[in-house]
């Protein structure tokens, strides 16, 4: 099991903090410091089953200064933006087996727990 983790964020303290009182062994990923490549991020968004523009943080000011709402949705250049950008990737992401979960909330984090 592995989290996607940005420490200042409350929901992903949150997620952390479930997975440590279920007593999972897990790796922490601090995305913003260690980006994904485009192929890792390509693969937990198949995991996730989402596109990149589903999960991006479009409130972010670097969001605004790409104009990410009016990019047409190319999977590729999403990606490549993100990568380039990693605090547009939702947070957290908890990846266990072949799945993954934006595990915003306590429902999302217990399903990841179910799956691994």
């Amino acid at each position: 099991m592995e989290i996607w983790h940005n420490p200042r964020c409350s929901k992903s303290r949150a997620a952390k903090a479930a997975l440590d009182e279920a007593g999972v062994a897990y790796t922490e990923r601090r995305y913003l410091d260690e980006p994904p490549t485009a192929e890792e991020l390509d693969a937990v968004l198949t995991r996730v089953g989402a596109e990149p523009w589903e999960v991006a943080r479009l409130n972010e000011p670097v969001a605004k200064e790409l104009g990410l709402k009016d990019m047409e949705h190319d999977r590729a250049r999403w990606i490549e933006v993100m990568v380039a950008n990693p605090v547009l990737i939702q947070r957290p992401i908890v990846l266990t087996g072949d799945a993954a979960v934006v595990a915003r909330d306590e429902e999302s984090v217990r399903k990841a727990l179910d799956s691994q």
